[in-house]
């Protein structure tokens, strides 16, 4: 738990609330949660499901794991309490976004449960959708964009996730994606199916 260090602060209550901004947007806001090793196609399917999502008039918003970490997060490594601290601020900054009625699609791997269910937390029962894009080890180092598997089998990176650091995967899941034996459309048609049969996109 992050300690409250600031003091002399109040919560300020918005006069838009989040049913008003459901009902000018459209639709309902919640966070997609993509979780997974490296290359397992999480930032693909997520910028997918973004164009969609876009192509249909909803309002969405992609959080990349390498993007955030260029900026907001860009103090931060890779021990377990700096990605413990990374998902912490990408929860809040997500929370605010499903807060005005917005589909947040976070494509991190945050192979923590913990973490990921202090996310939850911050939300709204059914607002935040845990998806697992579900890719063995193997399938990953054989797509390995970035040569970073390579690079951890050679020890040249430390605290990789799948090799030298564990992944935790999700327990129950709202989603499993197949990705070891299915390509980013069907994924993608997926993970709009789901929204669509749980009404999240309506108002």
């Amino acid at each position: 738990m992050t300690e409250q260090k600031a003091t002399n602060v109040t919560w300020h209550e918005h006069k838009v609330t989040k049913d008003e901004r459901s009902k000018l947007n459209g639709h309902k806001g919640a966070v997609l949660w993509f979780t997974g090793l490296s290359a397992c196609g999480k930032s693909t399917i997520a910028n997918a499901v973004d164009h969609r999502l876009s192509l249909a008039g909803k309002h969405s918003v992609v959080l990349d794991g390498d993007n955030i970490r260029m900026g907001l997060n860009k103090n931060l490594g890779f021990s377990a309490e700096d990605r413990a601290e990374n998902i912490r601020r990408i929860g809040e900054v997500a929370k605010l976004f499903a807060h005005n009625a917005n589909f947040t699609l976070t494509a991190f791997i945050s192979p923590y449960r913990a973490d990921r269910d202090a996310v939850r937390a911050l939300l709204q029962p059914g607002e935040f959708i845990e998806i697992l894009v579900d890719a063995t080890v193997e399938t990953c180092e054989q797509r390995d964009p970035k040569g970073l598997y390579k690079k951890a089998r050679a020890g040249e990176i430390k605290n990789f996730t799948g090799i030298s650091d564990p992944y935790e995967g999700p327990e129950k899941p709202e989603l499993v994606l197949d990705s070891n034996n299915k390509g980013i459309e069907e994924l993608t048609n997926e993970v709009i199916a789901y929204l669509e049969k749980n009404g999240y996109l309506n108002a």
